[in-house]
């Protein structure tokens, strides 16, 4: 493969890997405006979305060929390509078994105030989750079920961190995301008619039997404390989702899993 790059680096002490390196603190990549996507999938997927890439690293060493489509993109495109040794690679590579490519992407993310989704709304509000795994679960899953975007209410997992990235398979580009306050998200909701459903055990109402037909944005909370009594008051639906085990508590990826897709279960049986 004939591969036209702008330069080659085989360095590990290379000062633009050091730099690479620094985005994966929070507080670089919102100086910087970026952040890292490590893959070849989850870079063509997040470049299909509309992604805008500044810059990408490729090692022929670690490349099984199926980059090839991929730098014929990112050149097509003018993104500049830079080729990196093994050793210098693996200096930058943020996951296990990296494939050869890293990309440095706009960071994602919008505000509530530009963001207007299709009616009947589908949201899904994510409050306070720590976890960047769980969030990027989430996201792969609000993706798989047509999700119109996820609202990160009160975040502590930015949605620029590498990790949400990676567990998101680059999702977090194409699930439209947004970052706001818990109260700013109520608001938003109740101007525009959009029911909030919450989960909690205390409620003899299943999560089958609620309708998640019309608008409605699911939300789910921090891995420890749940959702906050405010959202939780604020709900105008409250399910549970029943559990028959001696555990009290379901993963907060999985919670939101099973009510997106009850949500999708009931909609396609009304546009039926």
């Amino acid at each position: 493969m004939l591969v036209h790059v702008m330069e080659t680096i085989t360095s590990p002490a290379n000062p633009r890997l050091r730099a690479l390196v620094r985005l994966r603190r929070r507080r670089d990549r919102d100086a910087a405006g970026v952040t890292l996507v490590d893959g070849v999938e989850e870079t063509s997927l997040a470049l299909r979305s509309g992604a805008r890439v500044r810059e990408a690293y490729w090692c022929p060493d670690l490349d099984d060929g199926r980059a090839a489509p991929l730098i014929g993109d990112l050149t097509g495109r003018g993104v500049p390509l830079i080729r990196l040794s093994r050793v210098a690679f693996e200096k930058i590579a943020y996951r296990e078994g990296p494939d050869g490519m890293l990309a440095v992407l706009e960071t994602p993310g919008r505000t509530l105030a530009g963001f207007e989704p299709p009616t009947p709304a589908f949201l899904l509000v994510a409050e306070h989750v720590e976890k960047p795994g769980n969030l990027g679960a989430i996201l792969r899953t609000a993706d798989a079920a047509g999700v119109d975007g996820v609202i990160a209410a009160d975040p502590v997992a930015d949605w620029g961190n590498p990790n949400v990235v990676r567990g998101s398979k680059g999702a977090v580009f194409s699930v439209p995301v947004v970052s706001a306050g818990s109260e700013e998200t109520l608001t938003w909701l109740r101007d525009r008619g959009i029911a909030l459903l919450a989960a909690t055990p205390d409620t003899d109402v299943l999560h089958t039997e609620a309708d998640l037909t019309g608008p409605v944005a699911i939300a789910v909370g921090a891995e420890k404390e749940g959702l906050s009594e405010a959202l939780l008051e604020a709900a105008d639906i409250r399910v549970r989702i029943p559990m028959v085990g001696r555990v009290d508590s379901l993963n907060v990826a999985t919670s939101a899993a099973i009510l997106l897709y009850e949500a999708v279960r009931q909609r396609a049986g009304a546009e039926r």
